[in-house]
């Protein structure tokens, strides 16, 4: 069942949203060679917990951090640890926060320093697919027509569309019905209505779509070990159309 939250509730997930979205304004200023992703992890634990919200995934389902921070062919749920950047890295940074119940979920790939023509691709066409699926979502509006503009958009770049991996609904519990595939068959799926809440999230790969996960039980890898990228915003369907909660506030 999808759940439609009312004003009140919104209003709890746009202050999620803030915490998440000013979580990664600080760790967007932090990456730099040489620092470890277990730094990062703890500078977005300490300003989640400071402003009267609880990391989402520290213990989820056993996760030991705060964040996932996946490097280079490192697609998802990367645990933080003694790993330090290097010049030329990528990272996606996923972060989730639950303030009084609600939560706000978001994903970002930086760059560390300078990086690879390629790398620069990957990273505009990946942000460009989330906003192109983000423009779909609207009252009425079928979630596959979503799922298939982020697919053409990745696919008409000659990047590929991981599968196994999607989007979902969120509010009180992190993943929530529906799911949201980065590929689709336009005008198909669920009917989207006003207070619903979609936590959008392609997930791109520079080679083969094919990934697998690590002996750690968690992070998963690109198959040929090639690059891959990860963007995520929480957005809530409107009466008017869609309104992205994980954006910074001015």
């Amino acid at each position: 069942m999808i759940i439609c939250k009312s004003e009140v509730e919104l209003d709890l997930m746009r202050e999620a949203g803030r915490i998440v979205a000013e979580t990664h304004r600080l760790l967007a200023r932090a990456i730099s060679p040489n620092i470890t992703t277990k730094e990062l992890d703890q500078i977005a634990e300490e300003f989640i917990r400071s402003q009267g919200a609880i990391p989402s995934f520290k213990g989820y389902n056993g996760f030991p951090g705060s964040i996932c921070a996946s490097v280079n062919e490192e697609l998802v749920h990367g645990i933080p640890g003694p790993r330090k950047l290097v010049e030329g890295d990528i990272i996606s940074i996923d972060i989730g926060a639950q303030y009084k119940g609600y939560h706000g979920d978001s994903a970002w790939t930086y760059p560390v320093g300078e990086i690879s023509e390629t790398a620069q691709r990957l990273l505009k066409v990946t942000e460009e697919s989330l906003y192109r699926g983000i423009a779909e979502a609207k009252p009425d509006a079928r979630l596959y027509t979503l799922s298939h503009a982020i697919q053409t958009c990745i696919e008409d770049a000659g990047f590929s569309v991981v599968i196994e991996y999607v989007g979902h609904g969120i509010g009180t519990d992190l993943h929530e019905e529906p799911q949201i595939p980065n590929y689709g068959i336009p005008d198909k799926g669920p009917r989207l209505k006003p207070g619903m809440v979609l936590a959008i999230e392609p997930m791109v790969v520079v080679g083969e779509r094919f990934v697998q996960t690590l002996e750690d039980d968690w992070t998963v890898v690109t198959s040929d070990r090639t690059l891959c990228a990860h963007f995520e915003h929480t957005v809530a369907i409107t009466a008017a159309g869609y309104e992205i909660l994980t954006l910074p506030r001015s």
